[in-house]
């Protein structure tokens, strides 16, 4: 049966960890792997880190750039070569790729965010293999990804992908940092992320040298693209042909459980695709109609308003200890907001002193972000 397969390979598992080349070897693999899984009939994407650890090989860098001008120039000069390595190899198996350069910000408008959509159904049905990566040269902090898992997470979303494979240094997830602590105990499934909780799982936040994210990143990633309803697996990425294995049931590396998918297209791109400008903290009243009774938010469920934001911006709904649990496009702004919170439906206009929506987010214009 076709399925459609995100592959998101780290900078870690791209590169040499002693000087920051390309370890062709890996990549052959992987080139492989994916060339294969397509002339099966899947539909195959590949999220590729790289571009900065390659262009420090280039330019002789011994680290990676701290400023972001530094980082993007580095960017700009990694990213033609990393594609022409990627381009060449593909060639020899006869399977065409396409470069895909995304920034937060083409996700977050409505109309651009479905032209990325339809582009990727366009490349998928021809038969490519598009190869994604953050636009480093052009993004600016505020409309970032962060880390390419998260990157890979909301492309996995955007494509409708069954399958999210994690690619990294280590063959799963631990309850601790296997490479420090002999007593690790390896993790083979997780139905729902806060199974993490009780298995007791110490998630640091540090990457490797030359790559940005880490198994926090990772965690953060899985969150995103099993509540689209994407199964997310972490393995190694010294040896893809173990994602030919997994699917077809061997129980390597970690796999987190999907739950159930948003079936409105809307719905996911508000949930994954916007880029919160602030939060509201609700009760416990009316965290449960929102998450269970599907209702709109009312100003009489809000405790507390955090950030700036203007009316259609979205925002993040927390419950009481600031977890999020929602995502939505409010109607009104900061200063608005403050003035109403926790007031009743009806008092509105007369704190106001003018006509205004009922819901504060309607339903229409909200979406959860997974199963809690």
């Amino acid at each position: 049966m076709s399925q459609t397969i995100v592959v998101k390979i780290g900078t870690s598992s791209l590169t040499q960890p002693e000087t920051g080349s390309l370890a062709l070897s890996t990549i052959a693999t992987l080139v492989e792997t994916l060339s294969r899984l397509r002339h099966q009939g899947h539909r195959v994407v590949l999220v590729s880190s790289g571009a900065v650890g390659v262009g420090c090989a280039r330019l002789g860098l011994t680290e990676r750039p701290r400023s972001i001008t530094l980082k993007q120039a580095v960017a700009a000069v990694g990213q033609g070569r990393l594609i022409r390595v990627y381009d060449d190899l593909f060639s020899v198996l006869q399977q065409p790729i396409a470069q895909v350069l995304l920034t937060r910000g083409d996700l977050v408008q409505r109309s651009s965010y479905i032209n990325v959509e339809q582009t990727f159904q366009e490349l998928l049905q021809l038969g490519v293999i598009p190869i994604v990566n953050e636009n480093d040269t052009v993004a600016v902090d505020e409309l970032k990804f962060g880390d390419n898992d998260t990157l890979s997470a909301l492309v996995a979303s955007l494509v409708k992908a069954d399958w999210l494979f994690l690619l990294t240094d280590v063959d799963r997830l631990y309850s601790a940092d296997p490479r420090s602590n002999p007593d690790a105990i390896p993790i083979s499934v997780v139905h729902r992320l806060n199974d993490l909780k009780e298995l007791q799982v110490q998630i640091g936040d540090r990457g490797s040298t030359w790559g940005t994210g880490g198994m926090m990143t990772k965690i953060s990633a899985a969150h995103i693209a099993t509540g689209a309803g994407v199964r997310t697996v972490i393995t190694d990425g010294r040896t893809t042909q173990n994602i030919e294995k997994i699917l077809q049931g061997e129980a390597i590396g970690t796999q987190f459980e999907p739950q159930p998918r948003p079936a409105n297209a809307r719905k996911r791109w508000i949930a994954h695709g916007l880029v919160p400008m602030g939060k509201l903290f609700l009760d416990e009243g009316a965290v449960q109609a929102i998450r269970y009774a599907g209702k709109s938010l009312l100003a009489a469920g809000i405790i507390r308003v955090e950030g700036e934001f203007e009316s259609q911006d979205a925002i993040a709904l927390c419950d009481r200890s600031g977890e999020e649990f929602a995502r939505g496009i409010v109607n009104y702004r900061t200063v608005e907001l403050e003035k109403i919170q926790g007031h009743q439906s009806d008092e509105i206009e007369q704190i106001l002193g003018y006509s205004c929506p009922e819901t504060i987010v309607h339903r229409d214009n909200l979406a959860l972000m997974y199963e809690a």
